[in-house]
């Protein structure tokens, strides 16, 4: 059953920069850092910051934000590895397939796309697998389809 999904779309290109770079300055409300927002991130990150080598240092880079913001990472909550790699394997995907050549057109087209959605992962996993603290701790292979 999909439900319908409404994301909140970005206005301009400064917008989503701030964004990463309030990502990496841990300078971000906590209540900024939202599925939207992680998105825009992802794709800010794997196409405008070549310097960053995202599948080496996205883990470092979320829980370093989420421990600023007063979060934990831990078994239950905070940074989740396998969702958080399906996600940037799906932004590169739709990066390689898009035509936007604007940050905030191409940002609000993915998360207006299939890849963009909260339950996009689970198409992949399942719910059990997904959720189990192995998942949230590092990345563990899909069990139900592997990722395009």
């Amino acid at each position: 059953m999909t439900t319908e999904y409404s994301p909140r779309l970005f206005e301009r290109d400064s917008d989503i920069r701030a964004l990463g770079e309030g990502l990496l300055a841990c300078a971000l409300p906590r209540e900024a850092w939202t599925h939207e927002a992680h998105l825009a991130a992802s794709l800010w990150l794997l196409t405008e910051r070549p310097d960053i080598d995202v599948d080496a240092e996205i883990a470092g880079l979320i829980c370093r934000f989420n421990e600023s913001v007063g979060g934990v990472n831990n078994d239950h909550e905070g940074y989740h590895d396998s969702i958080t790699r399906a996600y940037v394997a799906g932004v590169r995907l739709f990066v390689a397939r898009t035509e936007e050549t604007e940050l905030a057109a191409r940002v609000n087209a993915l998360l207006r796309s299939e890849v963009g959605r909260r339950d996009w992962p689970l198409r992949f996993y399942s719910r059990e697998l997904l959720f189990s603290v192995a998942a949230r701790r590092g990345f563990v292979e899909p069990d139900l389809a592997p990722f395009p």
